[in-house]
């Protein structure tokens, strides 16, 4: 079958179709023939070798990875054990872990039936392709700031994909929402629901204060704005983020001397969590998430699409399509 992956670490240009053997369900397994995989910016971060040297037992030696956390599909084999919904014909999504050759970027994935649902009923696969591993990053986000209706929080990178699904969950969770946004996003930030939209950049955080003098009750930020974001959030408050402060080496979370909280979001701790993963196809079905797609490209152009969200000012997300 063919998978787009690397045989070394490096740019775009490393990004390869691979001829891998094809895959078979096993027991407690489906196996989805693949329509569309979406491209993360943890598939590039993969593909640097920056996870490799963060978390070497994510990226064991081997002579090619294949990444991608999202397949969008049908479903085509099945093994003893699954609930029957996952029937052989079913529109499926599935939420899997790239290690090895084993991520969603390929002609079949197979996955445990815990990580796959129904795909929403009325979206395209291409589309909703883009959903499980975004929808996770900031529902888990949004659950980390620990608060609760009625509170005020803020989303940094409103206008990216996790950012502007952030802004969504909490707008349905009943919580006030200040986002920030470049001019020429000011519209599509509040279209997706934000209360308050403030301009995206340096001075991001004094725009919050001037909104919320005393700091908002939760920030989540997406777009890496690290240390200053802290300076937003009242004391004791959670600042969520989706990969280690800059400088740092690790994953461990800190506490700053106003005693506001970092927490960073661990995708792989919620992939089994089938109801999560049927409530957010839900909320696609009804609305209450917008999916997005930036871009469809060919197995063959994953350099292509890589270097596209690279480039940053990506809304939506590049999608692969078999």
């Amino acid at each position: 079958m063919r998978a787009v992956g690397f045989t070394e670490f490096g740019g775009p240009e490393v990004m390869r179709v691979l001829e891998l053997p094809e895959p078979h369900a096993g027991p407690g397994q489906v196996r989805i023939k693949v329509a569309a995989a979406d491209v993360n910016w943890s598939d590039t971060v993969s593909r640097s070798g920056y996870v490799r040297t963060l978390s070497p037992g994510s990226f064991p030696q081997s002579d090619a990875y294949v990444v991608g956390w999202d397949a969008a599909g049908v479903i085509d084999e099945v093994g003893d054990g699954v609930r029957a919904k996952l029937a052989v014909g079913t529109d499926a999504l599935a939420l899997v872990w790239p290690r090895l050759t084993l991520g969603a970027q390929a002609e079949y994935v197979v996955a445990p039936a815990e990580s796959v649902v129904r795909a929403p009923r009325g979206v395209e696969l291409t589309a909703a392709s883009t959903l499980l591993m975004n929808g996770v990053t900031a529902r888990q986000a949004l659950e980390l700031l620990e608060v609760g209706p009625g509170a005020t929080v803020a989303v940094i990178g409103a206008a990216g994909t996790v950012g502007g699904y952030a802004v969504q969950l909490a707008k349905a969770a009943g919580l006030t929402v200040i986002a920030d946004a470049a001019e020429r996003d000011r519209d599509l930030v509040a279209a997706l629901g934000a209360d308050h939209v403030v301009p995206r950049g340096d001075a991001v955080a004094d725009a919050i204060l001037r909104l919320r003098p005393d700091g908002v009750d939760g920030l989540i930020d997406t777009a890496q704005f690290n240390g200053a974001a802290a300076t937003a959030v009242r004391d004791g408050a959670v600042v969520a983020v989706l990969r280690p402060l800059a400088g740092s080496s690790s994953w461990d979370t800190s506490t700053t001397d106003r005693g506001v909280r970092w927490r960073i979001v661990n995708v792989t701790k919620d992939m089994d969590d089938t109801s999560g993963l049927t409530e957010l196809c839900e909320q696609a079905e009804s609305g209450v998430l917008t999916l997005r797609v930036a871009a469809t490209f060919a197995p063959e152009q994953a350099k292509e699409a890589h270097a596209l969200i690279e480039a940053g000012g990506v809304r939506g997300r590049p999608v692969l399509v078999f």
